[in-house]
C-alpha cells in the first residue's frame, strides 16, 4: 500500500507543476478585472433594508459580468444553491407554452423543478411549459442530431456541465462552443443555457466567452473558494439576467433592491482566491483518481485525463462500500469528524443519499466532499478540497480504514 500511495502522490505533484499556468492565467484575469473596476474597500461593507444604491453588490456584479465576459451579472447572497440559480435563470426566461429542451438528462433536482420526475407545487409542466430531454453522446455529440432535436417552439437549450450524478463525462467549453455554434447557425432566436456549477476556473476561459447567452452557478462551490457562507450567481445577456432578477425579487425592480447583508468583501476575496482553490480541490481529485484506480476500482475522469470540473466519480462495488467511504471523509474532516453520516431521503431527490460534508460551510463542496445516491451501479462522487494535502490524508485514511474492516 505504500507503494501506491507514493505513486498516486507522484502523479498529484506533477498535475500540480503541469496546471501551475492556468492558475496563474485565471488569477492574473480576475485580479485585471478588480483593477479595472477600481475595487476600493468602500465596496465591502454590507447593506440593508431594500438595498437602494448598494455600492458593493452592484460592485460586485459588474466584476462577475466582467471576469465571466457578459453584459450582465445577478450575484446574490439571497440565492441558496445552485439549483435555484439555475431555477431562476429558467423561470425568468420561460413563458406558457414555451418549451425547455435539454440535452441529457438534468442533475435530480432539477428535475423536481421541471417536474419530469413527479410533477411537483410550482414546477414548469404544472405552469404549462413545455418540456423534452434529448440524450447525447457526451463523448462525441453528434451536432446535425442535437439540431434536429431543436423544435420551432424551443425557447431554451440547456446544457450541464458537469456529469450530475450519472456516468457520463463532464463537457469541456470547446464542446459546449461547437454544440451553442452548431444551434445558433439555424435557430439564432434560441437561448443557449449552461448550468457552470463545480467548472469555474477549471479551464482559462468559461462558456460565456464563446457567447452562451445565460448561465448560472453557486458559490459554495469553486468561485466562493470555502469563504463565502451563501449565494449563486447568474450571468449573460442583460435582457435575459433581468428577467432572472425580477424573479429572485419581483418585475420592475430586478437587480435594483436586495441588501447585501453579509460583507461584501468575503465575495470579492473569494472570486480572487478562487483559482488557487480550485487547483487545490483538482490536486486531490488526481490524487483520488490515482489511488483508487490503483487498487482496482473504476474512475472517471481517470489520473492522466483532461479536466472541466472538480468531480471525481468513483465506481464502487455495492451499497456498503459507498456508505463506508463518505463516513470515512467525514471522519477525517476538520468539522463533525465524530459524526457518521447515514443515507436519507434528502429534498429533491428520488433516492435515498448520502453526503459526507464536514466543511466549515454547510454544503460547500468546493470543501471536500463525497456524496451519492444510494443505487445501482453504486457511483460516489468526490469533489472538493481546500488543500490537496487534506484530501490525500482523508482519502488514504479512508482507504486504509476499509481494508481494516474487510471492505476492499
Amino acid at each position: 500500500m505504500e507503494n501506491v500511495i507514493k505513486a498516486a502522490s507522484l502523479d498529484m505533484e506533477e498535475f500540480v507543476q503541469a496546471y501551475a499556468p492556468t492558475v496563474e492565467k485565471n488569477t492574473i484575469r480576475v485580479l485585471n478585472t478588480m483593477r479595472k473596476q477600481r475595487l476600493c474597500s468602500q465596496h465591502f461593507p454590507h447593506g440593508s433594508g431594500y438595498g437602494y444604491n448598494d455600492l458593493g453588490r452592484d460592485k460586485l456584479e459588474d466584476v462577475y459580468a466582467d471576469v465571466f465576459g457578459v453584459e450582465a451579472a445577478l450575484m446574490r447572497q439571497q440565492i441558496v444553491s445552485g439549483t435555484h440559480a439555475i431555477s431562476l435563470a429558467l423561470f425568468g426566461n420561460l413563458l406558457p407554452g414555451d418549451e425547455l429542451l435539454t440535452l441529457g438528462q438534468p442533475y435530480d433536482t432539477l428535475q423536481s423543478v421541471i417536474g419530469a420526475s413527479r410533477i411537483t407545487p410550482g414546477c414548469m409542466l404544472e405552469m404549462g411549459i413545455k418540456y423534452r430531454n434529448f440524450d447525447i453522446d457526451f463523448d462525441t455529440p453528434n451536432l446535425s442530431e442535437i439540431v434536429d432535436a431543436v423544435h420551432t417552439d424551443t425557447k431554451i437549450v440547456a446544457l450541464q456541465r458537469s456529469r450530475g450524478y450519472s456516468s457520463r463525462n463532464s463537457m469541456t467549453v470547446a464542446q459546449i462552443t461547437a454544440i451553442k455554434d452548431a444551434i445558433k447557425k439555424v435557430y439564432p432566436q434560441v437561448i443557449i443555457f449552461v448550468d457552470n456549477c463545480y467548472g469555474e476556473m477549471v479551464e482559462t476561459a468559461e462558456p460565456t466567452h464563446y457567447g452562451i447567452d445565460l448561465m448560472a452557478g453557486s458559490l459554495i462551490k469553486n468561485p466562493g473558494a470555502g469563504l463565502t457562507p451563501s449565494g449563486g450567481y447568474i450571468v449573460g445577456k442583460s435582457e435575459y439576467v433581468e428577467r432572472a432578477a425580477s424573479r429572485l425579487t419581483f418585475p420592475g425592480a430586478g437587480r435594483e433592491v436586495g441588501a447585501s447583508l453579509i460583507d461584501n468583501g468575503l465575495y470579492f476575496q473569494a472570486l480572487f482566491l478562487s483559482p488557487t482553490i480550485v487547483a487545490e480541490a483538482l490536486a486531490g481529485a488526481i490524487f483520488t483518481a490515482s489511488l483508487l484506480k490503483r487498487i482496482g476500482f473504476s474512475v472517471s475522469p481517470g489520473p492522466n485525463q483532461n479536466r472541466t470540473d472538480i468531480i471525481q466519480a468513483v465506481k464502487m462495488t455495492n451499497a456498503q462500500q459507498l456508505i463506508a467511504f463518505c463516513q470515512g471523509i467525514q471522519k477525517y474532516s476538520p468539522v463533525d469528524s465524530f459524526v457518521s453520516p447515514e443515507p436519507w431521503p434528502m429534498p429533491g431527490y428520488d433516492n435515498d443519499i448520502i453526503m459526507a460534508a464536514g466543511g466549515f460551510v454547510q454544503g460547500s463542496s468546493i470543501e471536500l466532499s463525497a456524496d451519492a445516491p444510494i443505487r445501482e451501479p453504486y457511483l460516489l462522487f468526490i469533489q472538493g478540497g481546500l488543500s490537496r494535502f487534506h484530501t490525500k490524508y482523508a482519502v488514504t485514511q479512508t482507504v486504509l480504514d476499509m481494508k481494516m474492516q474487510g471492505l476492499l
